[in-house]
């Protein structure tokens, strides 16, 4: 969040008019600051100097298991020491004045952000279960609360009673949140006076709306017909639309020369320069995913986090929330199969497509060639109640011929028949996605000629097909073809869904090898020939 508020007042602040001036601040405790993203997060926090991020930390030294000394022994402010923030220590958590003293000292440091530690007793007031454990995750119970009470000298025994003194002190909040209002909205007001298209801009960008017209960069970008990994299709129609998606902003956990998403006209952002639009997170997947979260969440920029599809692993949880909270942050996952060849098992996805569309409200797309990339691109801009994750390929591709098959704008409805026999229902139906798709295509086509009709779906995104109408998605799969076959270099589970009871699938069911990419493909059966035997099979009752 505050990285965002650093981006976009960079980008729209005028001489007299800081249009976007805000202060981002987190209460944080124990727990916190032991996860690891926690210390990826401050890591990058305190590399970029973000002074306008303050963190006020609930040092209570108590966790549910008990004292935080069983696992967490660690100086804490020296380690934000060294990650380069401003640190306040040792403040009594109940001594208010003390508190907002280190909040403005912490507020006038804007070239580091900063730490306020608070020494505090999490139960306060509580005789038995003050400081301990007990009080953690449980309530206090009738008689603790009873005697809690007593020892504040607090005379309502009604539960969540807020005594009038105290309403009328709080509501002096609203008005004064009323005045700051009123500041800001003649603030931007002036603003539109004196500066009317950056205001325009700005509005659009909080909006998270996108220009009419903003995809027609697309248009011919692969006419040229050289084969091309999706992952190189996905960085030129970054850089296509990049122009006209100003408010695009993200980058790579360390792997953008081999993730391909640099924005090549645009600068880059690091220590003290917020000027440019691709971001370095260092191998830090976690808060890669964090981070784009919060800029999604803060608004006026629309993220993209990148890395390989098997190191989604890391920055699950952070994928998660996108989807939890539905915002429109864009993952891009290359080396999308074992097909990327010598890094062996340990880099090579096999649960991984699986597993992420087991996940609500998120939508993944693979996409088979460098025209369904751009439309995995376009539908992914245009989502905006949820993230989008593409699935990408390490190795060239052939274009797919839209002359004699099905136009590529047809895969924005997630599967699509891409080709099939001509004169006849068909007597067996593959579905692929990605590379598999050329695989299965050859295979289809090979069938054909033994006279065993054949259609072929390019199914890139599961998500994007089952929200089409059921008239759509029957005439794709008609329910009385119950012969189905996909073919997808991933594990099979889920593919019954669409394959049926009498269906098959090709895929993996163990891990993968270090061989070259198409040794591999071969070896695991991803092969022409094994489609069109498996699909003999079918047609055959075999």
């Amino acid at each position: 969040m505050a990285l965002a508020e650093r981006w976009l007042a960079t980008r729209f602040n005028r001489p007299g008019h800081d249009i976007i001036d805000h202060y981002t601040y987190a209460i944080v405790s124990d727990g916190d600051l032991q996860e690891g993203v926690a210390a990826e997060a401050a890591s990058l926090a305190g590399t970029l100097g973000l002074g306008k991020l303050i963190l006020i930390y609930d040092d209570n030294q108590i966790s549910i298991e008990g004292d935080t000394d069983i696992a967490f022994l660690e100086d804490v402010p020296r380690r934000f020491t060294a990650y380069g923030w401003q640190v306040t220590e040792s403040i009594d958590g109940n001594d208010i004045d003390a508190v907002a003293s280190a909040i403005d000292d912490a507020r006038a440091d804007t070239s580091r952000p900063s730490l306020v530690v608070c020494r505090t007793v999490i139960g306060y007031g509580s005789p038995n279960k003050a400081g301990t454990g007990g009080v953690h995750g449980a309530p206090l119970g009738d008689d603790e609360v009873a005697l809690t009470r007593e020892q504040l000298h607090w005379p309502y025994p009604e539960s969540f009673t807020v005594p009038g003194e105290v309403r009328e002190y709080l509501t002096k909040a609203v008005e004064r949140g009323r005045g700051q209002q009123s500041d800001w909205d003649n603030t931007l007001s002036s603003y539109r006076e004196n500066f009317p298209s950056e205001a325009l801009r700005l509005q659009d960008a909080l909006n998270g709306a996108l220009a009419p017209g903003w995809s027609s960069g697309l248009s011919g970008l692969f006419d040229d017909g050289r084969a091309i990994s999706t992952r190189e299709a996905s960085g030129k129609v970054m850089n296509a639309i990049s122009d006209a998606v100003p408010n695009l902003i993200g980058g790579s956990a360390d792997l953008a020369p081999s993730t391909l998403t640099i924005l090549n006209s645009e600068g880059h952002i690091g220590p003290g320069n917020f000027d440019g639009r691709n971001l370095h997170f260092g191998v830090r997947e976690h808060a890669m995913g964090a981070v784009a979260n919060g800029i999604a969440v803060h608004g006026g920029a629309i993220p993209y986090a990148s890395t390989f599809l098997i190191f989604s692993d890391y920055l699950r949880p952070a994928l998660r929330l996108s989807a939890l909270m539905e915002q429109r942050v864009i993952y891009v996952f290359t080396h999308d199969s074992i097909a990327l060849g010598e890094d062996g098992p340990t880099h090579q996805p096999v649960e991984h497509l699986m597993s992420l569309r087991a996940m609500p409200g998120l939508v993944v797309i693979r996409p088979a060639d460098a025209t369904e990339t751009a439309v995995a691109w376009q539908a992914a801009l245009e989502r905006t109640e949820g993230p989008t994750a593409l699935a990408l390929s390490r190795q060239n591709l052939p274009v797919l011929d839209r002359e004699t098959l099905a136009p590529a704008h047809d895969a924005s409805r997630g599967g699509y028949t891409l080709w099939e026999s001509e004169g006849s229902d068909p007597q067996v139906i593959i579905i692929a996605t990605g590379a598999e798709v050329h695989t299965a295509l050859e295979a289809a086509r090979t069938l054909d000629s033994e006279g065993i009709a054949t259609r072929l779906v390019s199914m890139p995104s599961w998500e994007l097909f089952d929200e089409q109408p059921k008239e759509y998605r029957d005439a794709v799969l008609p329910p009385s073809n119950r012969t189905r076959l996909s073919v997808e270099a991933g594990a099979t589970n889920g593919w019954a869904r669409y394959v049926g009871l009498d269906g098959a699938s090709i895929g993996m069911s163990t891990f993968g090898a270090s061989a070259p990419g198409g040794v591999l493909l071969e070896q695991f059966g991803f092969t022409a020939a094994r489609v069109v035997e498996e699909a003999r099979n079918l047609v055959n009752g075999g």
